[in-house]
């Protein structure tokens, strides 16, 4: 009888000490495989405007690939777990598919993902070697990795997300911040890919156009939006565009601090090291916009709310970004800081406009005025698919 009250005593510990502070393993798998393919992902652009030419094996796809194994595979892992030896306890906590496997749907997310990430591999190769260098980020092959890795980083923040909306009023309170961190992380490196696929759009000598503002106001809301709704806390599209901000920083300030040479011509920009992929753009104003706004109106309907919010995002971002597009392409910018010396290695140095906007570029009266109606506009249509979107986060508990 003792023994089995033993047995029953440490059964009771085991499953409080989970309770209250076990993370499943493939959460923090998840959320690293995240870091691996943001870095593989800026260190394979600066690649390109350093090197040229890559291999299928090179060192940033390598982060990229192990990304999506480490994702992938830790989810897989879970997946069969709960569906061949899980409890009932852990297949109702869970959602079921094809009629015999049961896993989160961040789980799915991330092994779909990673699928679609490892399949553009010899796919990119083979491109590569029939049509060249790319000119574009958005080839197929690349469009193909990217859903993946858009889907790996959902992955992630769903994973988190659920297991915070299974019983937040119960958890403790260092569980709650780890995975509150965690939900942050995976949602500014998700913000770090969106911003990748539309960078072409986003240069520094576009930031006096205002198809600078549109293409922002359509990309980025939905997703600050959505992330700021599902937080379960005040300042969450904050915290998503500080880990972004933070982490391109980091990237242009560590890229520039190892050796490179072009291997592939024409060399116009004779470098000796990588060149950084891209300065953050100051998304964390409109962020914080967005969240105080959310926390001040929190009880009018969703309708005012992204019409007040639209106007705010694309009005805060002019109102930093316009200006600040006039520091980064002045000489206080040329500084291992702001990283605005990096050049593409098949562009002349003395290009005409390297650090001055073309004028035929810059948008300017009506054009202009028409123009920013346009980006709020379509931050509207942006900032209502997020609320809807991050309403039916909160609701996730698989």
């Amino acid at each position: 009888m003792e023994t089995i009250a033993l047995e029953n005593n440490k059964r009771v510990l085991s499953q409080s000490a989970t309770a209250t502070l076990g993370i499943p393993l493939y959460l923090y798998a998840t959320v690293f495989a995240s870091l691996c393919v943001a870095v593989g992902i800026n260190w394979d652009i600066s690649w390109h405007m350093s090197i040229g030419r890559d291999g299928l094996l090179s060192a940033p796809h390598i982060a990229v690939y192990l990304g999506a194994v480490i994702a992938g595979g830790f989810s897989a892992y879970e997946v069969f777990r709960i569906s061949f030896w899980g409890n009932h306890t852990d297949k109702a906590k869970s959602v079921k598919f094809w009629g015999i496997f049961y896993g989160s749907l961040g789980s799915m997310f991330c092994i779909w993902g990673a699928l679609a990430m490892l399949t553009s591999a010899p796919f990119d190769d083979w491109w590569h070697n029939t049509y060249g260098l790319d000119v574009t980020i958005l080839s197929p092959p690349h469009t193909v990795l990217a859903l993946g890795i858009i889907m790996v980083q959902f992955g992630a923040i769903i994973s988190v997300l659920a297991v915070m909306n299974q019983s937040p009023g119960d958890m403790a309170a260092k569980k709650k911040k780890v995975l509150s961190a965690m939900f942050a992380i995976s949602a500014g490196f998700l913000l770090c890919m969106v911003f990748t696929l539309v960078s072409e759009f986003l240069r520094r000598g576009n930031m006096h156009n205002v198809s600078f503002y549109q293409v922002s106001a359509l990309a980025f809301p939905i997703f600050l939006v959505s992330i700021s709704r599902a937080y379960p806390g005040k300042w969450g599209a904050t915290f998503m565009a500080a880990i972004y901000s933070l982490f391109m920083m980091v990237m242009a300030w560590i890229l520039p601090l190892f050796p490179a040479e072009p291997m592939l011509g024409p060399v116009l920009n004779r470098i000796t090291n990588f060149q950084a992929f891209n300065f953050p753009i100051l998304l964390i104003f409109p962020a914080l916009a967005i969240d105080y706004i959310f926390a001040k109106f929190q009880n009018w309907n969703d309708w005012k709310l992204s019409i007040l919010t639209a106007f705010a995002f694309v009005l805060v971002l002019m109102a930093f970004q316009w200006p600040f597009g006039d520091f980064l392409q002045s000489p206080y910018a040329r500084n291992w800081f702001f990283a605005q010396e990096s050049w593409y290695y098949a562009i002349p140095p003395d290009f005409e406009y390297r650090y001055a906007f073309q004028p035929w570029r810059v948008s300017s009266g009506m054009a202009l005025l028409q123009g920013t109606a346009i980006a709020i506009g379509l931050g509207f249509i942006s900032i209502r698919l997020g609320l809807a979107w991050g309403n039916w986060m909160k609701k996730v508990q698989r």
